[in-house]
């Protein structure tokens, strides 16, 4: 595509500092955007601003705890400061813990839903109000395809993510007629330091390598997914290409919801 597709847009990327919301933040600054990224951590954030912007793209950065209403006001207003409005919502914050909900304590289903959902509830609620004033805008909402399927003992994740599309759908409707599009991503297992976590949890006496790559087998395509694979829907969806899309799920997960585990044996 065109290195001037965004040009003149301004993006504000949550989770913009490490895995699919920095590749998605790349990818927008790439084809013109200006983009603000936010990460909870601030070595990651400036990490990620100083490599972008030695590759000449126009990206900031602020360290923000999406879950923090003080937070989020703050990093929008700071894209308006900065650049002037904002057009482009990506919602890539987001954390994974396991536990079924006996295990899972109050402050851990807390923590989940504050960063995964109720940071995408205060980002749009901040953000909405100057997409409007700009003519309307785009947000994609980064879920996961544990928003229709589950594993065992990932109660609280699983349940933030369904929430997810949940809240993506109702937006969609309520901001329709502001010409705000809203739709949802829903990736399957992507290499991202999250992923790499998870691995480092289970792969008990394997390596991190070995647990990807097992996991990559389960999905038809033989891989897991590269954050970059995800970054070019979310430019998709957020482009005038997209223009009559809104309030939908898109899954990008290498075929691993359309099997079913019954497999026949070989003829």
């Amino acid at each position: 595509m065109s290195g001037a597709e965004f040009a003149g847009k301004v993006a504000v990327v949550t989770g913009g500092s490490l895995g699919m919301g920095k590749a998605s933040a790349r990818l927008l600054a790439q084809r013109g955007a200006s983009v603000l990224i936010c990460g909870r951590r601030q070595e990651h954030v400036d990490a990620a601003v100083k490599e972008m912007a030695g590759e000449g793209l126009t990206v900031s950065g602020m360290a923000a705890d999406v879950g923090s209403s003080a937070d989020v006001e703050k990093l929008i207003d700071q894209a308006i400061s900065a650049y002037g409005g904002i057009d482009i919502l990506v919602n890539s914050a987001g954390i994974q813990r396991y536990g079924t909900v006996v295990e899972t304590d109050e402050a851990t289903w807390d923590e989940v839903f504050d960063t995964n959902v109720k940071g995408m509830y205060l980002t749009a609620r901040f953000a909405i109000p100057h997409m409007e004033k700009r003519g309307g805008g785009a947000i994609v909402n980064v879920s996961s395809v544990q928003a229709f399927a589950s594993q065992t003992s990932v109660a609280a994740y699983t349940a933030s993510k369904g929430a997810i599309n949940a809240l993506t759908r109702a937006m969609a409707l309520d901001h329709a007629k502001q010409n705000i599009r809203v739709n949802a991503v829903c990736p399957g297992s992507i290499d991202t330091p999250m992923l790499r976590y998870a691995a480092d949890v289970w792969k008990g006496d394997h390596s991190e390598d070995f647990m990807i790559e097992s996991w990559g087998k389960m999905h038809p395509l033989g891989r897991v997914g590269t954050p970059e694979d995800v970054a070019e829907l979310i430019a998709f969806l957020v482009s005038p290409r997209a223009s009559f899309i809104t309030g939908a799920e898109y899954k990008v997960d290498g075929g691993l919801l359309a099997a079913i585990s019954v497999v026949l044996p070989e003829a």
